[in-house]
């Protein structure tokens, strides 16, 4: 995974995408009623919510600055059927999406005459399958393209390309069925052998069932939304449920109108905010914190992270000189009211190179350089 974990919003032309990634990150992709109107990705840098920072941020008091964590966003241009073999603007499409570390699929569940569905009519399933073709068959043939390479390799008495060819030929056979590499890819060594192929139809992903803003908050009554429901429940994928509408409403207001806006809706939280934690979650990521006089951030990091690792987030130095983290949990310190208590408790601990870090960690590292 890249250093900056990325997102990827897609789906067809005219489904609500730059009008959500307008909400995310109030970045003013241009959103209009007609298909490939984003071409060029935008990119947004969003930031994630956390009620820790800020409970962080009332404790610790920084002169300076809090610093949440943050999440890139990309709005890639909308995918026609076809786009495998260069329709619309496929192969630009399929090159963005390469470089993204999960997928955010927006599948429109809404009716409105006013916006036009790219197929003429709405049908979210099929929609999905119309991306999940295309992604598939971009995917066969970038493995097709390897399997002549490894069988070469075979012959030149490469003992190690047998490995990788078995998992070629299982992916493939998925693949030519229509199935993702992900529902046939099932353990560490097999995704190890494809990593390097970059492969679509392995990165992780989730929907985002866009509906009215009269079901914003309630969508239990919308059919669209319950398929979107069953198909993901066979991927193993998550459903978000949102109104780009509402979102982009809510976009425009201020923390506490936003807040009365959502209330009256119905809404705890906004779906942009349901989007950003399902992100995370399936981006396998977490939070650790550092906390001082001058400055209260959090950092993210992939879980099974160590904590010299960590400390590289922060900087390179850091780590190079790692000796020691001093550790205390968010849960303990919170408990404790206050850094010396939790210390006066024997709840901060000293951890070493092999510590793996735990969400919530408020770390403060040793080091010499």
């Amino acid at each position: 995974m890249s250093t900056n974990l990325e997102v990827g919003i897609v789906g067809l032309p005219n489904v609500g995408k730059s009008t959500l990634f307008n909400a995310i990150t109030k970045a003013g992709a241009e959103a209009a009623n007609y298909p490939f109107c984003t071409i060029e990705p935008n990119i947004g840098v969003v930031d994630v919510p956390d009620d820790r920072l800020t409970k962080l941020t009332e404790m610790y008091k920084p002169k300076q600055r809090t610093l949440p964590a943050a999440m890139r966003f990309v709005d890639i241009a909308g995918l026609v059927a076809g786009a495998a073999q260069g329709e619309g603007l496929g192969n630009k499409f399929l090159a963005h999406i390469r470089q993204v570390d999960a997928i955010a699929q927006v599948v429109r569940c809404f009716a409105d005459d006013n916006i036009t569905h790219v197929a003429g009519h709405l049908d979210p399933m099929r929609d999905i399958e119309i991306i999940n073709t295309e992604l598939c068959l971009a995917d066969l043939e970038t493995v097709e393209k390897r399997i002549d390479r490894v069988q070469k390799m075979l012959k030149g008495g490469d003992k190690k390309a047998q490995a990788e060819l078995d998992a070629l030929k299982i992916v493939h056979q998925a693949l030519a069925d229509g199935q993702p590499a992900r529902r046939v890819v099932n353990d560490a060594d097999m995704a190890e052998l494809l990593r390097d192929l970059f492969l679509l139809t392995l990165k992780p992903n989730l929907f985002v069932a866009n509906v009215s803003e009269q079901e914003a908050a309630d969508a239990s009554a919308n059919p669209h939304v319950a398929k979107v429901k069953e198909y993901a429940a066979r991927e193993g994928a998550e459903v978000i449920v949102v109104s780009a509408k509402v979102e982009s409403e809510i976009a425009e207001l201020d923390g506490d109108e936003a807040r009365e806006f959502l209330a009256d809706l119905g809404l705890e939280e906004s779906g942009l905010d349901k989007l950003i934690r399902a992100s995370f979650k399936l981006l396998g990521l977490m939070t650790f914190f550092t906390a001082g006089e001058q400055e209260v951030r959090a950092w993210t990091i992939v879980r099974g992270t160590k904590a010299p690792q960590a400390a590289g987030k922060i900087h390179s130095d850091i780590e190079r000189g790692f000796i020691r983290a001093e550790i205390v949990s968010y849960t303990d310190l919170m408990t404790a009211g206050a850094h010396s208590a939790a210390k006066e408790k024997g709840w901060v601990r000293l951890e070493g190179k092999e510590y793996v870090m735990q969400d919530g960690d408020v770390t403060y590292f040793r080091f010499n350089v």
